[in-house]
């Protein structure tokens, strides 16, 4: 009888193990040799387990302690990628000088106080500390039936501000802001922090910004419905797509959605969506805003936003004015509150949600209005731009996001807070 040869099995990508679940009372000793000791698990998911914590004493970690522990394999990538953002730009020295130093009354950036390597059974366990935090944004969205009031989304829009200048200051960009990576102070409900730095890049190492490239093996890093159009064409992600990534965050918490999120099965119909409002933003207010309750501060912000060069340090005090000049249009002002409360001055009705899926409108040139000379912004310093042509492709070449990109490598002017 021949042989008959089998056929080879293509390998996948490498399984990540997951974590053990660890008993309360277990003590872990970070590489300064603190001690912490493990509460109960308050969160499991594909990569490790989360745990109350506490430093270490005879007392059992109880409900109301101040610390978390994420723990999972050490061969696993996701909390190592953390770990270098935190050790890096999050100890809590550096944020309590920028704290200072800008005059803020909290910074949402979680602080680092502890990592290390725990043994157990004969496996490496990968572990860091931080402040515990409350329920994530999401789950209020979803509760207050996916709207949020416009001094709510503009007064979130300051604080994140605060926390993208910080982190890029620090080279690093975020790239995954939305909803459930924001979650609310513990006992401090008015305080919202920026979690989950598993994409964190550091764009800027050694002060030297990263060349604009296009790798079709990246494309649509991210959360799709709110990715930056460079992470949809698989470039690195720098400052401009966080502020990008903001902007779609505050119309969908205001209106409740974006055109493209019936959609987002094909990654190529959301990134020409969102090419093709790049040039005009008027049309994507339009498209989740009823005329008299457009988001107008919000228009110009995106405005701003989308003609930053790929290594150009955003005007990120111009950005703020613009949010605080629409907190005043409808008579708020920064109070640092947060009310996801739906009756509040300023709640902007939107549309109805789509329920079809809907073909791509061509794009027409913005209309000027008297009201535009008027505003607080550095509108008249915004480069006119070609507009970009309606037709639909599959490929990125082919539609192409007009901003201005880099010859070569330049200094990105990060200021150097940076402790190794």
């Amino acid at each position: 009888m021949p042989n008959v040869k089998k056929t080879a099995r293509k390998r996948g990508p490498p399984k990540r193990k997951l974590a053990e679940e660890f008993p309360p009372g277990e003590v872990f000793t970070d590489l300064l040799k603190k001690e912490w000791k493990l509460g109960q698990v308050i969160g499991k998911g594909g990569f490790g387990c989360l745990y109350l914590a506490d430093v270490n004493s005879s007392k059992a970690v109880t409900s109301d302690a101040p610390y978390v522990i994420k723990v999972e394999p050490s061969d696993n990538g996701p909390l190592f990628t953390e770990l270098s953002f935190y050790m890096r730009a999050a100890k809590p020295d550096l944020i309590k000088k920028w704290i200072s130093s800008h005059k803020l009354k909290y910074l949402g950036v979680p602080k680092y106080w502890g990592s290390g390597l725990h043994q157990k059974n004969g496996r490496s366990y990968r572990f860091m500390v931080m402040d515990r935090f409350g329920k994530d944004l999401q789950k209020i969205f979803e509760e207050r039936g996916k709207r949020f009031t416009r001094k709510t989304v503009l007064q979130l829009g300051l604080r994140i501000l605060d926390v993208l200048e910080y982190i890029h200051e620090h080279e690093y960009v975020h790239a995954d802001i939305k909803a459930s990576n924001l979650l609310l102070g513990y006992k401090a409900p008015h305080q919202v922090y920026l979690v989950d730095y598993g994409l964190a890049f550091r764009y800027c190492p050694n002060n030297i910004h990263k060349d604009y490239r296009e790798d079709p093996k990246r494309c649509h890093d991210g959360t799709l419905e709110f990715t930056s159009i460079d992470a949809h064409k698989g470039v690195a992600p720098s400052r401009r797509g966080d502020l990008e990534i903001l902007g779609y965050c505050m119309v969908c918490w205001l209106s409740g959605r974006l055109p493209w999120e019936d959609n987002l099965k094909d990654p190529i119909y959301v990134r020409d969506s969102k090419i093709r409002y790049t040039d005009n933003i008027e049309q994507l207010m339009s498209e989740c805003f009823t005329k008299k309750d457009e988001p107008n501060e919000i228009a110009r912000y995106m405005e701003r936003v989308m003609v930053l060069s790929y290594t150009e340090k955003p005007p990120y005090q111009k950005l703020r004015e613009i949010l605080l000049q629409g907190l005043k249009d409808i008579g708020q002002k920064d109070d640092g509150i947060l009310d996801f409360e739906i009756t509040e001055n300023g709640d902007v009705p939107a549309k109805p949600a789509l329920k079809k899926k809907r073909k791509l409108a061509a794009v027409s040139e913005p209309a000027t209005t008297d009201e535009d000379s008027a505003e607080v912004d550095d509108t008249e310093n915004i480069k006119k731009r070609r507009p970009v042509s309606p037709r639909s492709t599959d490929s990125p070449e082919v539609i192409c996001r007009d901003r201005l990109q880099p010859e070569a490598s330049s200094s990105c002017h990060c200021h150097h807070h940076l402790q190794q």
